[in-house]
């Protein structure tokens, strides 16, 4: 059995049970520079688990691509990957546990195979004033025992991490968030010696031989205003597995790098450089997994620089040289785009500038190495030619930080320094990124408050009104909106003059003057092109699509836009909310700053309210 067969399987298997089958979601939703990358199936639907009805219906199931750069530095080891294709399930707001936790049995031990007594559960302990999931815990003893024909109680343990919420555990969640317990499934290797530290028990497990292959969470409770948590009136179900460890489990390889989805990336790194898989697996494994991130991010259109996204993707290239060393590196893309092109087969459409791409950066990154070379030699002794082999770790750092140097890399031009440092400041840099990426929405949205929400729909005011002023071909490529402030992007060749500048703002604040009714509706795909809605470039939609309209309802407002000037409504585009419901609500607009990205793209800020 294939990773491709495991992700037929899923998928036939929850049809039959009346799920259907949604879309993979963009790996940078909507392509904005800010918003963080889709890391799990759950992210692209927090709308919906939160009470938007999805225009698929109440149970849904796809296999999502996800990139977590959060595990960069955990790739090395034989289960972490930065990407990896995750299948879900959901329910929102209609079956729960007495259904998700035997349909889950049944998949893992029937449809894949998998040895019974090789499997483990996890349930939640409880955490303060949330009690323990008794209810989840119940029904596994019930359905373990039916498949074995006894009690099999050893085999479920209680730990109080067994909790999801976007913040974390019940303390940190605000008022108003959901949150629940999950229960997980954990597959045994035997071929790992077992430790006595783990006790048994694949929660503490730190020696490899348990690996979690599938965690659902059931959202059944809602922070309160008062501090207290209440059970909702409808919990949802949100199941996550990912492929990569499933296929682990299914060919009982302890090491995920060692299944058949790996081996032939794994058999091109061993030919390239002439060593043997088993003697360097940790350099193999980072070539591989990053090789092969770099290969679906480039393919999303995300291009190697030193910011944001495109920061990830350049440190991804230049750990995976550091560790490929003086082997060619083609061979290695060329296996890897031939094995996951078999799923996306726009990999292969992609190739040649996919590849154009990291051999570029490979020889920009030869040259920055040369350069800091340089710049750590300067001012260091009497003669300005010496090479100082001892340097600070805030100097190291700044390699890092600036010119992309791994650590590795720095090491091995002859440089020492304080490691330890040098690891406090990494660490200091993460939670940064880490607080400063926290709370993005899908949208662009940083925040649902009053003025963001007035910031979105002054977005689509302003879209439409760059459309009447520059022309149809002209659209939304990004947009990242807080309270302090709204940032559009859009492809366009010239920057915009003062003119065209005072025109956009004059016709924003006419339509938020006449204020216009914001209202919805849920349409199928092809009706609402053909009214004329318009969406983000690439973007790809589900067969009924939410649809929100700036303009009187009427009748008419099922025309097909033509580009003369507008009646009824003002602005339609595919879009998943929230808005204001009338526009006098904006209050105020006014451009503060433009910004040409290149490429033919340029970027607008404004101030709302």
């Amino acid at each position: 059995m294939k990773a491709n067969d495991i992700i037929d399987k899923y998928i036939k298997f929850f049809e039959k049970r009346g799920h259907k089958r949604i879309l993979n979601s963009p790996l940078v939703p909507e392509n904005d520079p800010t918003t963080l990358f889709t890391s799990s199936g759950m992210q692209p639907l927090i709308p919906y688990l939160l009470g938007e009805p999805h225009p698929s219906g109440k149970r849904l199931v796809n296999v999502q691509n996800c990139f977590r750069a959060v595990d960069i530095d955990e790739v090395g080891d034989n289960r972490h990957t930065t990407f990896f294709r995750m299948l879900g399930n959901w329910s929102l707001g209609d079956y729960f546990k007495k259904e998700e936790i035997p349909w889950l049995w049944e998949f893992l031990t029937k449809e894949l195979g998998l040895p019974k007594e090789k499997l483990y559960i996890t349930v939640f302990d409880g955490y303060k004033n949330v009690p323990y999931d008794q209810e989840s815990e119940e029904i596994w003893k019930e359905v373990l025992a039916k498949s074995f024909g006894s009690a099999q109680d050893s085999r479920i343990f209680a730990d109080n991490t067994n909790w999801w919420s976007r913040s974390g555990i019940p303390d940190n969640m605000p008022p108003g968030e959901p949150g629940g317990p999950d229960t997980e499934v954990y597959f045994r290797f035997d071929d790992i010696e077992h430790r006595s530290e783990c006790k048994d028990n694949p929660v503490d497990c730190v020696c490899g031989k348990f690996l979690e292959i599938s965690n659902s969470v059931f959202m059944q409770y809602k922070k309160e205003s008062d501090g207290s948590i209440k059970l909702l009136p409808k919990p949802n179900v949100d199941f996550g597995g990912g492929v990569e460890r499933l296929l682990a489990a299914v060919e009982d390889k302890s090491d995920i790098f060692m299944t058949s989805l790996f081996t032939p990336i794994i058999k091109a790194v061993e030919e390239q450089t002439g060593k043997i898989y088993k003697d360097n697996e940790k350099q193999m494994r980072i070539v591989t997994d990053h090789l092969r991130a770099s290969v679906y991010l480039l393919s999303a259109k995300i291009a190697p620089s030193n910011k944001d996204r495109g920061y990830i993707l350049r440190r991804l290239i230049r750990r995976a040289l550091d560790n490929l060393g003086q082997a060619e590196i083609e061979p290695v893309l060329s296996a890897i785009v031939e094995e996951c092109s078999k799923t996306d087969t726009e990999l292969l459409e992609n190739f040649e500038e996919i590849k154009n791409a990291i051999l570029e950066e490979k020889q920009g990154y030869k040259k920055t190495v040369d350069e800091a070379v340089s710049i750590l030699g300067k001012g260091k002794g009497d003669d300005s030619t010496q090479v100082v082999r001892e340097i600070t770790a805030e100097e190291a750092f700044k390699m890092y930080s600036t010119h992309g140097l791994s650590p590795t890399q720095i090491k091995s031009l002859g440089y020492n320094f304080d490691e330890q440092k040098f690891a406090e400041l990494m660490e200091n840099h993460q939670k940064k990124s880490r607080t400063a990426s926290a709370g993005m929405f899908r949208g662009g949205l940083a925040d649902h408050s009053e003025l963001t929400i007035r910031g979105h729909t002054a977005t689509h005011l302003l879209h439409q009104a760059i459309r009447d002023l520059l022309g149809e071909k002209v659209h939304q490529v990004g947009s990242n909106i807080t309270s302090e402030r709204v940032r559009f992007d859009f492809n366009y060749d010239k920057l915009l003059t003062p003119e065209e500048i005072s025109k956009l703002e004059q016709t924003v604040s006419e339509k938020i003057k006449e204020n216009l009714p914001v209202h919805f509706e849920m349409l199928a795909l092809s009706e609402a092109k053909k009214i004329g809605a318009i969406g983000l470039f690439d973007e790809k939609y589900q067969d009924t699509v939410k649809v929100y309209f700036i303009g009187p309802k009427s009748p008419s407002t099922h025309s097909v836009r033509s580009g003369q000037s507008h009646t009824l409504p003002y602005s339609i585009e595919f879009c998943g909310g929230p808005h204001v419901d009338f526009t006098s609500k904006i209050k105020s607009f006014k451009i503060i700053k433009q910004e040409n990205l290149g490429k033919g793209s340029k970027r607008l800020y404004a101030k709302v309210g």
